[in-house]
């Protein structure tokens, strides 16, 4: 009989549609749960669920309310933690809610890895209310502030001197202040985390839980420098090329941070700095990669959602021996108008790829505030030196025409 799953995810996100094609090659029932108006009648025929995501409790029990579900999958941060309140009225299989809160929250997070041993930057909360002034005269510099709930390097700010730290942290009140984050609600938005700046090469590792079992399915290497004062990440590259100590190394921390956390099944992702002192875990999410990146490992949603299905979930297989993203970064705020080049950008040998996202007329905004790319490219070679040229030089081609984004007068 066809397994029957619950897909939590963004209304119109890319990765909810891959993994609704997936489903229908693999023959199951794919029951889609998304943050839509629920006034709407159906407004994009997929028949989903309408959650509202600022209200988790609320959404579990809708959820609870759908009949012979055998497995659960979540596309977020937010989608996960819904799902793991869901899961326990439905009694399938999936994180306890405890632990996906955890790693939802950089603070409870970093209390966590500190209770395990592992290795924490000296990190404090701090009320937004408190203001900037005096955390500021405190702090040991250099650090780097954060909000604790935003994902992909949102509102991370490096302060090197008091000055840059208020600036920082009163950017990051401004961020949060946003109604779009402001409507969800959230507790931890009423802080910020100040922790001392952790030098070193960052990686990323793609995993999933099989019988209690963390399998690696991939480790990427960030080759750019991620020094700030902002943090946005660019390429990744896999397999990694740091050697098998380092390597293992990194395993062994991320098996070590997904149990302080508490997390025991489906996909994790997880991102980690090394450096002379050892491997320094800046994260695990409850959730796999997202987006567009996820297209860097060909067969991944399938693999997660045959796990969900509690079906062998077999093996991931890199189309090549190496493979890599490149996430197109904004280079300044504004109107997207155009780019040149993209027939250039594609004829690189090795690119697979190049998928522009930014529509024309779109807003565009950088790190920190901003929480989307330009696009994307994609690269497959025989070694991870070659991937990473490739995006490199196909990213050389690209020409993007940015108008300046005029202020709004009111009278």
């Amino acid at each position: 009989m066809s397994k029957r799953l619950l897909l939590i995810g963004a209304t119109t996100g890319y990765q909810t549609r891959v993994f609704a094609q997936a489903a229908e090659r693999l023959g199951y029932e794919l029951v889609l749960a998304t943050d839509r108006c629920h006034v709407l009648d159906d407004p994009w025929a997929d028949r989903a669920i309408a959650l509202r995501f600022e209200d988790p409790s609320g959404a579990a029990a809708t959820l609870a309310a759908e009949r012979g579900v055998d497995g659960i999958v979540a596309l977020g941060d937010r989608p996960a933690y819904i799902a793991a309140l869901a899961a326990v009225r439905l009694g399938i299989p999936y994180n306890s809610p405890g632990s996906v809160a955890a790693s939802r929250s950089k603070f409870l997070a970093r209390q966590r890895f500190s209770a395990a041993g592992l290795l924490v930057p000296d990190f404090r909360r701090v009320p937004i209310s408190e203001g900037p002034s005096l955390p500021a005269q405190d702090a040991r510099y250099p650090c780097v502030l954060k909000p604790l709930g935003l994902s992909a390097s949102r509102g991370v700010i490096r302060a090197n001197n008091p000055a840059q730290f208020i600036a920082a942290f009163e950017r990051i009140e401004r961020l949060l202040a946003d109604p779009d984050i402001a409507r969800l609600h959230e507790e931890q938005d009423r802080f910020l985390q100040v922790e001392s700046f952790i030098a070193g090469q960052e990686f990323a590792l793609e995993g999933l839980f099989v019988q209690g079992e963390l399998r690696v399915l991939a480790l990427f290497d960030k080759p750019d420098p991620l020094d700030g004062p902002f943090f946005e990440e660019t390429i990744y590259v896999a397999p990694s090329r740091e050697d098998r100590d380092t390597q293992q190394a990194i395993i062994r921390t991320t098996q070590a941070a997904v149990k302080a956390l508490g997390l025991t099944h489906g996909p994790i992702h997880a991102e980690m700095r090394v450096n002379g002192q050892g491997v320094w875990m800046l994260e695990v999410a409850a959730r796999p990669i997202g987006g567009l990146c996820a297209r860097v490992l060909p067969g991944l949603e399938e693999l997660i959602l045959r796990h969900a299905a509690g079906d062998n979930a077999g093996d991931l297989a890199m189309p090549a021996p190496a493979a890599g993203v490149m996430m197109i970064p904004i280079p300044r705020a504004g109107i997207f108008v155009d780019v040149q080049g993209l027939n250039q950008a594609r004829s690189i040998p090795d690119i697979e790829e190049v998928i522009v996202t930014a529509k024309q007329g779109q807003k565009l905004v950088p790190l920190p505030e901003g929480a989307s790319y330009l696009g994307f490219i994609f690269a497959h070679a025989e070694t991870p030196d070659a991937v990473e040229r490739a995006l490199r030089i196909s990213h050389e081609h690209l020409r993007f025409e940015i108008a300046t984004a005029l202020p709004v007068v009111r009278c």
